[in-house]
């Protein structure tokens, strides 16, 4: 497991998530503690470069990113990280619903029997070029009633299971993987981003009466629908913050890192909520003065985009055949989700309620991870806790035993000591 760098270790099971987007990586780190609950000691972010949709396009300056990112966390933390739970998303990213049928051994469903009904639901023909990321159940049927979505314990003949199958391209998943373990970081699994974001911002209620999660990253919008309690589809729209920047940069005639910081500080979804007195400085290209021009000009760029950007989800849901069914509405997370007037925006357009995700269910560091851009890695965390939790309640149990004895041992060294 994971300790500390120094002579001491660590007192309680340690978990790290990494978040390698488009514009920047984000590598946050927490630990499980006495009341078996995630607390975020450590968090780092690096600008990248080296991934473009998803998909990395520059190796190095990838790994640079993780490395900075990593070693910023592992500083603020105390932590020396080895592994950690890695998150994919991209254009690369496909899926598919597949179904399973078994017979039920001794009349009642057993957790054998359902890991047995998902591989015999996976057993589909996948490309040579795709790997599957995750296999999650829609619903169990059991005989001739549908509908189940914990049946262990049920009696019956026939189990049935409507998965729902995640694949990711190979090559992308390849890079992705060697540039997380060129820094020495051993990856626990891969996750999809907008799983992993829906665990840190989503609750069990949305969920149960269906929801749409957005995840707006730098390159792409990632979505995923969850009906009854349980993921129904997911889907990538290949436009992001980065495509807001872009506009800025044209429309306004500024440097890419101007308008960057103009997009952040000033930028507006709506045009005509902003004041026409208000101005700012808007820096020039190639050496040339910066002017001043009113507000309403950047606002009036950004909201062009922000519409089209809107009118895609929009699309997506419609199409998916879902949106009927989204009764908590859309939640909006990840970096690009920050944009002032965007969530009234996309009230306006989609006609359901729309709201802005943050991490939340962990202790720690809230206050800095209290930001949608943190959502994933947060969400990896939450993701790799959720998957082993007996096993890291065990693990800080045993700890805290071992820790016990060592206690007990140095006060018998002291006692002896003191004597002779």
């Amino acid at each position: 497991m994971t300790g500390l760098k120094s002579g001491h270790k660590s007192k309680f099971p340690v978990l790290a998530g990494i978040d390698i987007g488009s514009t920047k990586v984000c590598f946050v780190i927490g630990i499980v503690n006495e009341d078996n609950k995630i607390e975020i000691v450590g968090v780092g972010r690096a600008p990248n470069a080296g991934i473009r949709q998803g998909i990395v396009v520059n190796i190095e300056a990838t790994q640079n990113s993780i490395k900075k990112a990593k070693d910023e966390a592992e500083l603020m933390a105390g932590y020396q990280v080895e592994e950690a739970w890695v998150g994919v998303s991209g254009t690369h990213i496909k899926s598919f619903d597949s179904k399973g049928m078994i017979a039920i051994k001794n009349k009642e469903v057993a957790q054998s029997d359902i890991e047995r009904v998902i591989e015999a639901a996976k057993a589909v023909a996948v490309p040579a070029d795709r790997q599957v990321l995750h296999v999650l159940p829609r619903e169990y049927k059991v005989d001739t009633q549908d509908g189940i979505s914990d049946p262990i314990g049920m009696s019956g003949i026939r189990l049935e299971a409507n998965v729902h199958i995640v694949t990711g391209g190979q090559t992308a998943i390849n890079n992705t993987i060697k540039c997380v373990e060129k820094t020495g970081v051993k990856i626990n699994n891969l996750v999809l981003d907008p799983l992993a974001a829906s665990i840190a911002v989503v609750s069990e209620d949305e969920k149960s009466l269906g929801v749409c999660v957005v995840d707006m990253g730098g390159g792409t919008c990632n979505l995923l629908y969850y009906v009854n309690g349980s993921v129904a589809h997911t889907s990538v729209i290949p436009v992001g913050g980065q495509h807001f920047t872009h506009d800025v940069a044209i429309g306004l005639r500024t440097p890419q890192l101007a308008a960057e910081i103009l997009k952040i500080n000033h930028g507006y979804a709506i045009g005509s909520q902003v004041e026409d007195v208000e101005t700012i400085d808007v820096q020039g290209v190639g050496g040339r003065k910066s002017r001043e021009i009113p507000k309403r000009d950047l606002a009036d760029v950004i909201e062009a985009r922000a519409e089209e950007t809107l009118n895609l989800i929009y699309h997506d849901m419609k199409m998916s055949g879902l949106l009927p069914m989204l009764g908590s509405g859309v939640v909006l997370t990840g970096g690009a989700s920050q944009l002032a007037g965007l969530v009234e925006m996309a009230e306006f357009i989609f006609e359901i309620p729309v709201r802005r995700g943050m991490p939340s269910n962990v202790g720690g560091l809230t206050d800095v991870v209290k930001s949608a851009e943190y959502a994933t890695s947060v969400g990896l965390i939450q993701y790799g806790y959720n998957q082993n939790r007996n096993l890291y309640i065990k693990l800080g149990q045993e700890m805290k035993s071992s820790e016990a004895g060592d206690g007990l041992t140095r006060k018998i060294k002291d006692f002896f000591g003191q004597i002779f």
